[in-house]
């Protein structure tokens, strides 16, 4: 392994680190900077296309949420040139808001994403949750978008 691939190894994983903070800080801005604007996902709600539309998807579950953390391990990222792929473990917390505040929801899962770099910046080009569980009640998160409900 060349000191190259661990810079941009170490790279990724930063990137990774800063979405799911954006996400836990209502930072929508900062996708602009980690995110290709013709990214794809689907992260157990459907195909999105779009950056604006997995933001738009990710609000929809988050903005009518009380706090929130995703904490990230067992990462692995596979490196070839300016391309790279991640694998890693998520584990979700959120926490109901006002009169909802009592109520929890929690998923483990994988993120397993595409990279590219663009100059000295590595952004998202593909993002696949896999849910493996979750405990908790749908209730508090905020609605999801229009037509989602947690058996579809």
């Amino acid at each position: 392994m060349t000191l190259e691939s661990l810079l941009a190894e170490r790279a990724v994983t930063r990137t990774l680190t800063r979405i799911a903070r954006a996400m836990d800080a209502r930072d929508w801005s900062a996708f602009d900077d980690l995110v290709l604007p013709d990214a794809t996902a689907n992260m157990g709600a459907g195909e999105l296309s779009g950056r604006e539309n997995i933001v738009a998807n990710i609000r929809s579950f988050l903005d009518e949420c009380g706090p929130t953390q995703h904490l990230l391990g067992n990462v692995l990222v596979d490196v070839d040139g300016d391309t790279a792929t991640s694998q890693a473990y998520v584990s979700d917390m959120h926490v109901g808001a006002g009169d909802r505040s009592h109520l929890t929801f929690s998923t483990l899962g994988d993120y397993h994403d595409e990279w590219t770099r663009r100059g000295d910046c590595w952004q998202l080009v593909r993002r696949v949750k896999v849910n493996r569980g979750w405990v908790g009640s749908f209730e508090a998160l905020g609605p999801g978008p229009a037509g989602w409900s947690p058996k579809s």
